[in-house]
């Protein structure tokens, strides 16, 4: 049980996903620096590989996965999709776009349903398809350094791996905050949002790290003990900033159309309100009513239903057949293209107001483009 056997070496450095057991632990390292650990296709197969050897592997008890920094062993958890992949296939007409997200989703369902404790380091950026990775997780660790989002919309984009699951069971209407802003969020927030467990300073990580398995079969209780017996002394300097806005929050983003959260943002003389409705305002207009509208819908949806939802979606943002376009006409290219293209960061969103997008225009988001039974997620349950 406390042999070491490694799936690939944690020391080539070429790789972007390491992976070894150790003492009944399948360890996981993120180890695309550069990138802020960003996911490419080959990366989500990876991933997916070692998972369902481990799971299917009586020695390994536990699974637990970090992104190393620039620095260090720790650092950015996962920035996301490798967006400028989007943007390249896209334009190309890839059919790897669509097992990219085909095969990100089956990860983001599989780690949700792990048997096996699976635990999430999410030290730095957390994001996008970092979070894919991490919210399916038995035990989710933030610290001081964690930066969370859900930032799609500011590339045209939904809030997907799961996001409409997760965020829609956020307190309140933070969920629909989260996902129409894309607002980066703390560890400490967090925590208090129920998209993490527990928080540990960071500093703390690398004992936690090298002490996976020390304990044998116990390692999972082991874990546990030691996260709770770990200093939270550096937790207030991760924010706790939504805690203050919750009643602003719930009464804005309670309300049932973009339009009326908007218009009701702008009526509201506090900084705090005048400074989201120029965030939202800056976001893909056609997005931000898929967004709510997929929030809202998943609250009642398992994740499976979520995740094929999404899948419709994602299908859907690159070719939006119903208005007429596909490749860099659509919202999710142009999107990519001004953050991280060209990086003008002058998006020419189609609409370009809120109030010029209509039912219409958003309905057909959520009718499938598969017959149920042949859905490229049609297995997942």
């Amino acid at each position: 049980m406390n042999a070491t056997h490694p799936t690939s070496s944690p020391s080539s450095g070429d790789a972007h996903v390491l992976t070894d057991v150790r003492h009944g632990v399948g360890l996981v390292t993120l180890n695309r620096a550069k990138a802020l650990n960003a996911l490419s296709l080959d990366m989500i197969r990876t991933l997916t590989d070692a998972l369902l050897r481990w799971r299917d592997d009586a020695q390994v008890m536990l699974v637990a996965i970090r992104g190393a920094g620039k620095e260090g062993p720790f650092g950015a958890f996962c920035a996301g999709g490798d967006i400028r992949f989007f943007h390249e296939a896209a334009l190309a007409g890839d059919a790897r776009l669509e097992d990219f997200f085909t095969e990100e989703y089956s990860l983001n369902h599989l780690i949700h349903t792990y048997p096996k404790p699976y635990v999430a380091f999410m030290d730095g950026v957390v994001m996008g398809g970092g979070m894919g990775l991490s919210q399916g997780a038995r035990l989710r660790i933030v610290t001081e350094r964690t930066k969370m989002a859900m930032p799609e919309t500011n590339i045209g984009l939904f809030p997907d791996v799961g996001g409409g699951y997760f965020l829609s069971r956020c307190p309140g209407h933070t969920g629909e905050y989260l996902a129409l802003t894309g607002q980066v969020i703390g560890g400490a927030d967090a925590v208090a949002l129920g998209l993490a467990d527990r928080f540990v300073p960071s500093g703390a990580l690398a004992a936690l790290w090298d002490g996976l398995g020390a304990a044998g079969e116990d390692t999972w209780a082991a874990l546990q003990s030691a996260v709770d017996a770990s200093p939270d002394t550096d937790r207030l300097g991760a924010g706790v900033a939504l805690a203050a806005h919750r009643a602003h929050i719930d009464r804005h983003f309670a309300l049932p159309s973009v339009r009326d959260i908007v218009a009701s943002l702008e009526r509201d003389t506090s900084e705090w309100a005048y400074g989201v409705a120029a965030v939202v305002r800056k976001r893909s207009p056609l997005m931000l009513h898929v967004v709510l509208e997929q929030v809202r819908r998943a609250r009642s949806m398992g994740l499976a239903d979520d995740l094929r939802m999404e899948r419709d979606l994602v299908r859907h943002c690159f070719h939006t057949l119903h208005l007429g376009r596909s490749g860099a006409s659509s919202e999710t290219v142009e999107g990519v293209r001004a953050l991280a293209v060209d990086k003008d960061h002058a998006p020419r969103w189609n609409p370009a107001r809120i109030e010029e997008v209509t039912p219409e225009m958003v309905a057909p988001f959520f009718a499938s483009p598969w017959p149920a039974h042949a859905h490229p997620l049609r297995s997942l349950a």
